[in-house]
């Protein structure tokens, strides 16, 4: 009997333990923490948070890089779920929050509310698209960013193994904002359409790589960073469109 008892209190003292680890890493979802790899199953990670352990899924990874057994690694609480053998951490390095949480460390005007980051885009590893406002006029909000001789920016790059980072002045007027999502490519005529949240962007002959980028990754970034839907048509083909739609119109 007495060995029962000492059964039942050990495991009610186990599951307030495990409660109170649920409770813990729940409040700390949207974070980045730090940890060492304990194993790998699969291709997946086993991280050692001192208190818990959590899982780094292998699609979560950046698709160039590769952790071994005792490697210190950062990465983003996107999930916390419980279970009956303790929460279930589930952590990331693609999501494109970890990218919004890097600035916050590097950038103490965003730590502070100075600067907002106001929408984010990934392709994970690759390419990056980061929207920013500030709520001081005197503050340049993509400088801030970008840091003395591009050392802010630079320390976000490394640690997300060289992805390229634009970052946006984000703006409230949609046509400027996206304008300035598609940028480097420059813009010579924007058309909205408010009703199915669509945008044509019409560009020079010459920016119609630029804009839509390699494998479609410009205007697809810009189109998640903005939240529209952007078509990308060049002078000449607008002007052919315009041209099918005035004919249309006097039949």
């Amino acid at each position: 009997a007495a060995q029962t008892a000492k059964q039942v209190i050990v495991q009610k003292v186990r599951e307030v333990e495990r409660k109170k680890q649920y409770e813990e890493y729940k409040d700390r979802v949207g974070e980045i923490i730090n940890g060492v790899v304990k194993r790998i199953e699969f291709g997946n990670l086993v991280i050692d948070l001192g208190r818990a352990e959590a899982i780094l899924r292998r699609e979560e990874l950046l698709a160039n890089e590769s952790f071994r057994r005792s490697d210190r690694i950062r990465a983003y609480i996107y999930d916390v779920q419980s279970d009956t053998r303790g929460p279930q951490i589930f952590l990331s390095r693609a999501h494109p929050q970890f990218m919004a949480q890097l600035f916050k460390q590097e950038v103490p005007e965003i730590y502070d509310g100075v600067i907002e980051i106001k929408s984010v885009a990934r392709d994970p590893g690759s390419r990056a698209k980061i929207a920013v406002s500030s709520n001081d006029s005197s503050i340049d909000p993509v400088g801030a960013c970008v840091g003395m001789r591009g050392s802010r920016v630079q320390a976000v790059v490394s640690e997300l193994q060289g992805e390229k980072i634009d970052i946006v002045p984000w703006s409230e007027d949609t046509a400027t904002f996206v304008v300035n999502s598609l940028a480097p490519a420059e813009v010579s005529k924007i058309i909205i359409d408010e009703d199915t949240k669509r945008i044509e962007v019409v560009i020079p002959d010459d920016q119609l790589s630029l804009a839509i980028g390699r494998r479609g990754q410009n205007v697809r970034l810009a189109s998640v960073l903005s939240g529209w839907e952007i078509d990308i048509l060049t002078e000449e083909q607008e002007s052919d469109k315009r041209g099918q739609e005035f004919k249309e119109k006097s039949n």
